[in-house]
């Protein structure tokens, strides 16, 4: 079976395309998403889920288990006290003074600790680990945390399990905050971020500008380009803001929302 996502074909079975697609709306509301929301956990896990498992969007009703093969690594609690945990997760991650760095690689932790849902909770851990980061710092919506996490699942897997052993999260702490130094030191992201306040290094204007290049095109145009297709966040985080300090101006000024309207740098 074949679909078309983000202008590109892919090949594979029925549920691996749909996890791609499930994956992408997923990802592309996350600017949306409250950190701090267990409703919107929710959300986020009825889009991730959709057409994978009877229950998305519900927190588990049976008995769970973190399995690496066939050997299983963690047995999750009961249940019944899954509400009230995640309730507690949010509410401690919420109050905590503990750098954004520490006290979101602990949630990630203890959200697999806990593996809410009957399916789905290693992506869904991960998505909010990005989310958490993002809302600290933007720069953490640009590091696939996903793909970094693969290529050292084995580590991953390790650190979750001597975690469970140690009973203390410092383990999978430290490997968290190591995969992200090795990120930045291999990349230039750090050196493009500017100075606090500094509106000229923000990160959606610069993309938006770099889409739009030296041309004229239209807001679906500029989605189109930068492979976006929900209209609120685009206009919130790239069009907007561009507008609001200058990089790119109206081709009708007088109509802004002439249905021929189009946007150029100034």
């Amino acid at each position: 079976m074949t679909a078309i996502i983000n202008g590109k074909r892919i090949l594979g079975n029925p549920n691996e395309i749909r996890e791609v697609k499930n994956a992408y709306e997923a990802y592309e509301l996350m600017l949306s998403l409250n950190p701090y929301s267990v409703k919107d956990l929710l959300r986020a896990h009825k889009i991730m889920m959709a057409g994978l498992i009877p229950k998305n969007g519900k927190f588990r009703s049976g008995s769970v288990g973190v399995f690496d093969g066939n050997v299983v690594i963690h047995l999750a609690p009961p249940a019944v006290f899954v509400p009230e945990e995640i309730h507690n997760l949010f509410e401690w991650y919420r109050a905590s003074n503990l750098h954004p760095l520490i006290r979101s690689a602990i949630f990630h932790y203890e959200f697999e600790f806990i593996h809410p849902f009957a399916d789905g909770n290693g992506r869904m851990g991960r998505m909010w680990y990005s989310l958490l980061l993002g809302k600290w710092n933007e720069l953490f919506y640009w590091l696939p945390i996903e793909d970094l996490i693969r290529k050292r699942q084995r580590e991953y897997y390790d650190a979750l399990g001597r975690s469970d052993q140690e009973a203390d999260s410092r383990s999978f702490v430290e490997l968290m905050l190591k995969i992200i130094l090795d990120t930045l030191e291999e990349t230039s992201v750090v050196g493009h971020m500017g100075e606090p306040g500094d509106e000229s290094a923000d990160p959606y204007v610069e993309r938006l500008l770099a889409a739009l290049g030296s041309k004229e095109l239209s807001a679906a145009e500029i989605m189109e380009q930068l492979g976006l297709t929900h209209r609120p966040t685009f206009r919130k985080n790239y069009l907007n803001p561009a507008l609001k300090q200058g990089r790119i101006e109206m081709t009708i000024p007088d109509k802004p929302r002439s249905r021929n309207q189009k946007y150029r740098k100034k």
